[in-house]
């Protein structure tokens, strides 16, 4: 683009205005008319299984409960499961003239995902690439949030078309990496990282998901998955860490029956008063 080669700063560091990326700017899908979204946090990873899903749902009922308007926009559109931890089944979605009504929790987050479109949860979503990548942006164009201060987006693994559409099409204003403790997590965290510094945009920090297993009866912490080298990948690439969630048997029961909105851990409230200094910070 003409104007980022006139550029002589490090533009990670700028503002919205800053001319070298109003080429960018070019590319943002705009609102529903009648949608006022302020922040927008996506949820990534460099593989699949690692917890994205979960760790986006943490966030936005802990947001919730802060009394944010919340919402989250679920992007992984073939592999979609924010509704059923969440207790929504069926299709949901109605619409007017005017677009599509996302479908509210019981404690009143707001949610769209393919799941809530499909005659039954099982049917499978057999797209190509450019399909899903235009249903994400749909999501954002055609869905009438109304007013949110905090919409989460739950991405796809890898960093492929969606994330790319995402990141291309959103305003994003950072993004949250989760990863687990195994020999991988170096690569897939770099993955990820690199990815979001290509498109300049902030990355928030790590969760790492799995973290520990607590015993009941000593309180030891046991590292099933091996040794943690969260605090060493964090230093290598210079972010920080939000929160190590551990391995939980009454999370998962409480995701399994829909119920996440009850959920009693709180180790991601540290995570969520990083996201709010931050995003305070880039206003």
């Amino acid at each position: 683009m003409a104007n980022e080669e006139k550029c002589t700063h490090d533009c990670s560091s700028c503002g919205e205005n800053c001319p070298s990326k109003q080429g960018k700017e070019s590319l943002l899908a705009p609102q529903n008319k009648m949608s006022n979204v302020k922040k927008v946090i996506a949820v990534v990873s460099g593989k699949g299984g690692v917890g994205k899903s979960l760790t986006t749902s943490m966030l936005a009922v802990l947001f919730s409960r802060m009394e944010f308007n919340t919402a989250i926009l679920d992007a992984d559109i073939t592999g979609p499961s924010i509704p059923k931890i969440f207790g929504l089944h069926g299709q949901l979605v109605r619409g007017d003239d005017n677009g599509m009504f996302p479908i509210e929790t019981t404690t009143g987050i707001k949610i769209m995902s393919t799941n809530l479109l499909l005659p039954y949860e099982e049917a499978p979503v057999v797209w190509r690439g450019p399909v899903i990548a235009g249903t994400v942006k749909q999501f954002w164009t055609d869905v009438i949030w109304d007013d949110v201060d905090y919409m989460f987006v739950d991405m796809p693994p890898g960093t492929g078309d969606v994330p790319l559409t995402v990141f291309q099409s959103l305003p994003i204003d950072g993004i949250v990496i989760v990863t687990t403790p195994q020999d991988l997590v170096s690569m897939i965290v770099g993955k990820a990282v690199n990815m979001a510094k290509m498109m300049n945009i902030p990355i928030m920090g790590i969760v790492e998901n799995m973290s520990y297993l607590e015993c009941p009866d000593c309180g030891r912490k046991i590292s099933v998955f091996g040794e943690s080298k969260l605090d060493e990948v964090a230093k290598e690439y210079n972010i920080d860490v939000l929160a190590r969630v551990p391995i939980d048997a009454k999370l998962s029961a409480a995701c399994d029956k829909g119920a996440i909105e009850l959920m009693e851990n709180d180790s991601m409230d540290t995570a969520c008063q990083i996201i709010i200094n931050r995003t305070k910070e880039s206003k």
